[in-house]
């Protein structure tokens, strides 16, 4: 453990209200002995949430960061009546929680520490960053307003002084990071929510928001309609079982390749621009595989991909 995490763990005790004191004899930091946390009476369906989820999320295969969880989650098991935890704990074997692939940002954990340092107390940093729109490595001043975890990774979101504008910077991407002395404010009325706008994941692009109209066919249509994937869609079902689905996402990018996913059982009906787009993709993959091989027909290949999306 490196000594800035020492001391920011005795930091934020004592921002807890919990007393320490220094014993010069043994050269350590203590806690008085008559002093302890207050009870916290949970409910079993509490406990059981709180277990599961700490397990789940602070596991080798969890969050990257929030390895803290598990043992927060032994913890509590070991404080709770012996009828209890037995109890419990025969439940919690029976849940798992099964996330998507993420990056386990290896090596990133003092980075990650700084800019949720930064974060809190309104200090600016300096990264070096491999950034993926510029394909180049850039030296930025930046403001972390927030940090967020999105699907497979960590981000920064905040002001960076290179673009003069609010950005979103991949914690894996970062190469190295300086602590600044110098402070900002968030402005006011600033949230992820306004900043990402209608982005279909994290990059709201420039212009207009587009209305988007896709067609899916019956062999996916319940797959499709049973999950909320974007705040704004709206979902019905045509007679003959397809299915049309509408959402206003701000870009075009990120929602081509979703629907790429879904192969031959999606069809762009607006915008234009994203059918064009979309047009364009399967026709460079095309040109990848060759244009005279033979494909599997369209009914077996709909089978295969209802078996993806867990029919």
């Amino acid at each position: 453990m490196s000594r800035r995490t020492i001391f920011r763990d005795l930091d934020v005790l004592r921002q807890a209200g919990v007393p320490l004191f220094y014993d010069s004899q043994q050269m350590r930091y203590r806690i008085p002995g008559t002093y302890f946390l207050p009870p916290t009476n949970f409910t079993p369906e509490e406990a059981l949430a709180l277990l599961v989820l700490c397990h789940e999320l602070g596991g080798s295969a969890g969050l990257p960061f929030l390895s803290p969880a598990r043992s927060a989650a032994v913890k509590l098991e070991s404080s709770l009546p012996g009828r209890l935890r037995e109890h419990l704990r025969s439940f919690s074997r029976t849940v798992q929680i099964r996330e998507q692939p993420r990056n386990p940002l290896a090596g990133q954990q003092s980075i990650f520490e700084t800019l949720l340092q930064a974060s809190a107390h309104h200090r600016c940093v300096r990264i070096r960053y491999d950034s993926a729109t510029e394909q180049k490595e850039i030296c930025t001043k930046l403001s972390p307003y927030q940090l967020l975890f999105s699907r497979r990774s960590w981000y920064v979101i905040g002001r960076s002084s290179i673009h003069r504008s609010v950005r979103t910077f991949n914690v894996g991407r970062i190469r190295a990071l300086e602590l600044l002395e110098d402070r900002f404010q968030v402005p006011r009325g600033f949230s992820i929510e306004r900043y990402l706008g209608n982005a279909w994941h994290m990059i709201p692009e420039r212009g207009p928001d587009h209305h988007v109209h896709l067609r899916f066919s019956k062999m996916v249509a319940k797959n499709v309609a049973e999950v909320v994937w974007h705040k704004t869609q709206q979902v019905s079902f045509n007679p003959d079982g397809t299915l049309d689905f509408t959402a206003t996402v701000s870009g075009l990018g990120e929602i081509s390749w979703w629907i790429l996913g879904y192969g031959d059982q999606v069809e762009v009906l607006q915008p234009p621009e994203l059918r064009e787009l979309v047009a364009q993709r399967i026709a460079s993959m095309a040109q990848i595989y060759g244009l005279g091989r033979h494909w599997p027909n369209r009914e077996s290949g709909a089978r295969a991909e209802a078996d993806n999306f867990g029919r």
